[in-house]
């Protein structure tokens, strides 16, 4: 919840200062100069900000846009299988792509964001593209030409369409526009409607965080259990159109706000300024290497009271040849300024590549962890649906609703944490956070093989009761449903709820306080990436999996009864251990912002 990097006194000398010069840059993202007083174009007016008078607008718009498309994400899989009638291990492969696709278009959403669209103009498209996304979505189930025709148990069912997977799969890519602008700007863009450079500005931010994540989780919560629940026990179309009217109600408040809200101007991008320090450094490939870094190297006076100022460092020094003046037509009259940034870069510069490239290793270890995580929405929902889920004498728990578990075990840890233990932790680690960003994110790697571990000892167990005492029914696919309780799948969704308490939060904040200020609006995209590619390679073991044991015995078989899915749990355990054992180097090697010595 710290939406600003620098701290203290240099940002209130900037915030006098823009006051000062008038700009319409209430949050400044720049890394360069600040702007030459003799500029010929007219002074931006001050920006007006409504604060808290906006906040309705912008958290009616999330908490509606997340009650329309959460539940609807996580009861996805059930709906390929059951009107669609797709193989359990086709829709399995196609939601860890869709997942996939959509936790990796953040990226580009922050990227034309922050170059060319700005927060508002990203937000209002990915709005409208959501709805639309949810509409055609919607006339999938409620127009009878547009899904298969409805099978009994054991019948043979019509495959859907190409005319049907079409329209299926428009509604996924419109769903995609949208997690492509809301996800990276929805966060920041509510933080650009508090004045920063004022105290009431800065309490506003950290409030609007806090009230931000409660109404993400509570729309998770309630999407887990009301909406899932209408779709799969009442009816499909009904439960879809009621999320499509939310995300309506969601455009629609959005909108209404518009005259209040700060639009903060996008003032291009910062991937501009990687690719020349590499094109600089590529350039002056045969220069030696620079003897004496404060004598050689170019490095004018830091003019951005934003952007930290980041000492040189001796890691990845083939970089320093970017900054190496190779000739003085380089520089500028003044030595203040390169003549060619794509020639010869500062050390500002090349010290924040170096930073992004210290996170690389780090960063990779989120890509397998979320393998695990991934499970929860895939094959513990097929568990489900093969174990017994009632509750009570008639009512039965719908199998994609026990992801809330997860949910409900992240947002209770959270506050006792934060509270009950950093308190505690404070005395015995001697740090105010009690565990570091990178402890945290270890032990989230940990519980989630843990997780794992408990997943197959309880999908064996399933498996063999399911087997070796009479079955209690059988599911639409022709499963025999296990008459062990669905609940003793519990332990395990909380435990992974509890790995990703501890690893999520904590690579959210790493990001954010390690990627050099400017980049910002990519640090929260990053987390979104690793998911992208999580699924994509738990798709891609799927197959894999799939396609080697199909000879035999399938470990992913249509009836998880003749399949053996321990022994996929057991293999992503086993990843999990080496994914541990790499991040405990990767977190020994890394070096984090500001330390001077290799």
């Amino acid at each position: 919840a710290r939406m600003r990097g620098g701290g203290g006194r240099e940002d209130e000398e900037a915030g006098q200062k823009l006051k000062s010069m008038d700009s319409g840059k209430g949050m400044d993202g720049g890394g360069g100069s600040s702007g030459d007083d003799d500029s010929p174009h007219p002074p931006r007016p001050a920006l007006k900000y409504h604060g808290w008078k906006a906040m309705p607008f912008i958290i009616g718009n999330e908490t509606f846009e997340k009650l329309g498309t959460l539940g609807t994400s996580a009861n996805l899989l059930v709906y390929l299988t059951q009107v669609f009638h797709m193989r359990s291990v086709d829709a399995a492969t196609l939601l860890n792509g869709l997942n996939g696709t959509t936790s990796l278009a953040p990226i580009v959403g922050a990227f034309l964001s922050d170059a060319y669209l700005g927060r508002y103009l990203a937000l209002a498209i990915a709005s409208v593209a959501s709805l639309i996304g949810m509409f055609f979505l919607t006339l999938t189930a409620g127009a009878d030409s547009l899904h298969p025709a409805d099978c009994g148990v054991g019948e043979v069912c019509e495959k859907a369409s190409s005319y049907q997977l079409a329209v299926l799969f428009i509604a996924f890519a419109f769903l995609v526009i949208g997690s492509a602008g809301i996800r990276p700007c929805s966060m920041p863009f509510g933080a650009d409607q508090f004045d920063p450079h004022t105290e009431s500005g800065k309490r506003g931010i950290n409030s609007f965080f806090n009230w931000y994540y409660f109404t993400f989780t509570s729309a998770m919560l309630v999407s887990a259990t009301v909406i899932i629940y209408v779709q799969s026990n009442v009816n499909w179309a009904i439960g879809l159109g009621i999320p499509t009217a939310l995300m309506f109600l969601a455009c629609v408040l959005f909108f209404m706000g518009t005259r209040l809200y700060v639009r903060v101007v996008p003032e291009g991008s910062p991937f501009t300024t990687i690719v020349q320090v590499f094109a600089a450094a590529f350039a002056k490939r045969s220069l030696k290497q620079a003897k004496d870094p404060k004598q050689d190297l170019f490095d004018p006076p830091h003019t951005s009271a934003i952007v930290t100022k980041l000492a040189h460092t001796d890691q990845f020094r083939c970089l320093d040849k970017a900054a190496m003046v190779a000739s003085p037509e380089e520089v500028r009259s003044g030595g203040a300024a390169a003549a060619d940034p794509w020639r010869l870069c500062t050390v500002q510069q090349v010290e924040e590549v170096k930073c992004l490239i210290r996170i690389v290793p780090v960063w990779s270890t989120g890509i397998i962890y979320y393998v695990a995580v991934v499970q929860q929405s895939t094959y513990v929902v097929f568990s489900a649906l093969q174990s017994d889920r009632r509750l009570g004498s008639s009512f039965h728990v719908p199998a994609a609703s026990f992801t809330v578990f997860a949910m409900l075990a992240q947002t209770l840890w959270i506050p006792i944490y934060d509270r009950l233990l950093v308190p505690r932790l404070r005395k015995v680690t001697g740090k105010d956070e009690g565990f570091t960003l990178l402890q945290r994110q270890g032990i989230g790697i940990a519980l989630s093989t843990v997780a794992m571990i408990i997943s197959a000892v309880v999908e064996d167990r399933r498996r063999d009761i399911a087997l070796n005492q009479p079955t209690i029914g059988t599911t639409q696919t022709g499963g025999g449903i296990s008459a062990m309780s669905s609940f003793w799948m519990v332990p395990q969704l909380m435990i992974l709820g509890l790995s990703e308490a501890f690893n999520l939060i904590s690579q959210i904040e790493f990001y954010y306080k390690e990627i050099p200020e400017h980049m910002r609006s990519v640090a929260g995209a990053l987390a979104f990436c690793n998911l992208a590619l999580g699924n994509y390679l738990s798709g891609f073991l799927t197959t894999i999996v799939h396609r080697t044991t199909g000879g035999g015995q399938n470990w992913l078989a249509q009836d998880l009864n003749k399949g053996r899915l321990d022994l996929f749990y057991w293999m992503i355990a086993g990843i999990g251990v080496f994914n541990f054992v790499y991040f405990m180097i990767c977190a020994r090697w890394y070096r984090f912002k500001g330390t001077r010595d290799a």
